[in-house]
């Protein structure tokens, strides 16, 4: 991770400097100075690039005489009615994406005058997501190609800002968390060695409680355990508990995530093309255990509890089977039609075992369960299914707060005929049509009366194709931020 610096002791002039400009390349105070210092070399390069100051423009100048430093980036705010945080998180990643290959170690931005307050410490922030990067079984990186830049110092920014990075560094490192979780390979990342990694959790401050085959065996988890019975992984679930209220009498908001740590379609087996994708078929429970992290990190004031349905799905000859009628542990009756809509399996016991544990009175739950979610919106936005507006318009708002945007989906009775079995209670899968919300449905089932819901259908925004705003292509770490923003709002006083 990036290491930031919001108030400097010590400055190195000799590292990299980046100065900033508004509309129509009108320059900050800090390049007024280096213009000055260069003779006007910045704002004749300005003028040579056609610069206007647009949020995240950049232009370069490399060994700019007059100055200790040895690279000079000259970065565009835009309007100022327009910069927000997302907007300062967008300039602080397009400083990080210019420079982390550069050859540059460290990087001085100067705020003075321009960024005040909290919006300097989202363009570190910026800066630190859009650093982050999997290289861990990359053995024959050119030098050209290894990251160089280790550190950011903010210069001219306030105490207001040094706060402000405390609490953004806690989510940051949630985010990284969730990010390698979802970019491991599923050799490496299966259910038992993803509650390993868990376990540091616990120096937060965070209760764990972990539940075996056995364990859920014994409660009854037919539709889970029948997913997992095909591999010879066992499955697990782990519950990560944060209460920073400081009593026990508040009710949680629980988060379930799933976690299919390998998807191969089961005996309703996936095409070969582009199943190792299916590695990040546990972006939902990785979501949720880098939400824990960042809420814990932070010192949230807010009960919270996470639950994580982890299995991984495979076609031996023990696997479930097309037709297979599995019993839910709350005595529902599921026909499973097709073992490839085996994630809805596993969080409708997941998110029973949560709500007969935690009596929340809010269940999110996060899952890559449909590719019908990503014909339907793409890769902008998740689409969000809830049963009470208030709940949805909390969630709706703070995706839109932190980039990570939701998009309201319908459910009704109408749609949830469609699931409905001739031999069983329910059937795992309804026609092609509205694949997304017959799947929602599904889950819908399994709810207590009165318990306000929403599941988040994550398939098309856990991974990239190619880099974001703060983001290297990869992993995303989509909804840890969401989930944080959502608890900050409305559970924190």
């Amino acid at each position: 991770m990036l290491a930031i610096s919001t108030l400097p002791a010590i400055v190195d002039h000799t590292a990299a400097l980046v100065v900033l400009a508004g509309p129509d390349g009108a320059l900050s105070d800090g390049a007024r100075s280096a213009d000055a210092a260069t003779r006007g070399a910045v704002s004749a390069a300005a003028k040579a690039a056609r610069f206007e100051g647009e949020a995240g423009g950049i232009v370069e100048l490399l060994s700019p005489a007059g100055l200790a430093c040895h690279r000079l980036l000259l970065v565009g705010t835009g309007a100022a009615d327009t910069l927000d945080a997302l907007v300062a998180e967008k300039i602080g990643g397009a400083i990080a994406a210019r420079l982390l290959t550069s050859g540059e170690v460290h990087v001085n931005v100067d705020v003075a005058g321009t960024l005040t307050g909290p919006l300097a410490a989202h363009l570190a922030h910026g800066a630190a997501l859009r650093a982050w990067r999997f290289d861990q079984y990359r053995t024959r990186l050119k030098d050209k190609q290894k990251p160089t830049l280790a550190s950011l110092a903010l210069i001219g920014a306030d105490a207001e800002a040094a706060a402000a990075h405390v609490r953004l560094a806690a989510i940051a490192d949630g985010v990284a968390r969730t990010r390698a979780l979802v970019s491991e390979p599923s050799n490496i990342l299966y259910p038992e060695s993803f509650v390993e990694r868990a376990r540091d959790l616990a120096a937060l401050g965070v209760e764990l409680t972990i539940m075996d085959d056995a364990e859920m065996k014994r409660l009854g988890m037919g539709a889970l355990l029948g997913v997992a019975q095909g591999s010879v992984r066992p499955a697990r679930i782990l519950a990560m508990r944060w209460n920073g209220t400081g009593r026990e009498d508040v009710k949680p908001v629980v988060f379930v995530g799933k976690g299919v740590t390998f998807d191969t379609g089961g005996i309703s087996i996936k095409p070969a093309a582009g199943m190792e994708d299916m590695k990040w078929d546990m972006g939902g429970a990785g979501a949720v255990a880098g939400a824990m992290h960042a809420l814990a990190a932070r010192k949230a004031k807010a009960h919270v509890v996470g639950v994580v349905g982890l299995v991984e799905n495979m076609p031996d000859g023990n696997a479930q089977r097309p037709g297979d009628v599995v019993t839910t542990m709350n005595g529902q009756t599921v026909e499973v039609i097709n073992t490839d809509a085996e994630g809805r399996l596993v969080l409708c016991d997941a998110m029973w075992w949560a709500q007969e544990t935690f009596d929340p009175e809010i269940v999110v739950d996060l899952a890559t369960l449909t590719g019908a979610i990503i014909i339907s919106l793409g890769h902008e936005h998740a689409g969000m299914f809830c049963n009470d507006d208030g709940l949805a318009e909390q969630l709706r708002s703070a995706g839109a707060a932190v980039g990570e945007k939701l998009w309201r989906m319908p459910i009704g009775d109408a749609y949830d005929r469609l699931i409905d079995s001739d031999i069983a209670d329910i059937k795992n899968v309804g026609p092609r049509e509205g694949g997304s919300i017959s799947a929602a449905q599904f889950l819908a089932r399994f709810l207590k009366p009165g318990v306000k819901w929403a599941h988040l259908d994550i398939a098309g925004t856990v991974w990239a194709s190619k880099p974001g705003p703060v983001w290297e292509k990869g992993a995303t770490g989509f909804g840890v931020r969401l989930l944080d923003r959502f608890v900050a709002d409305n559970f924190e006083g």
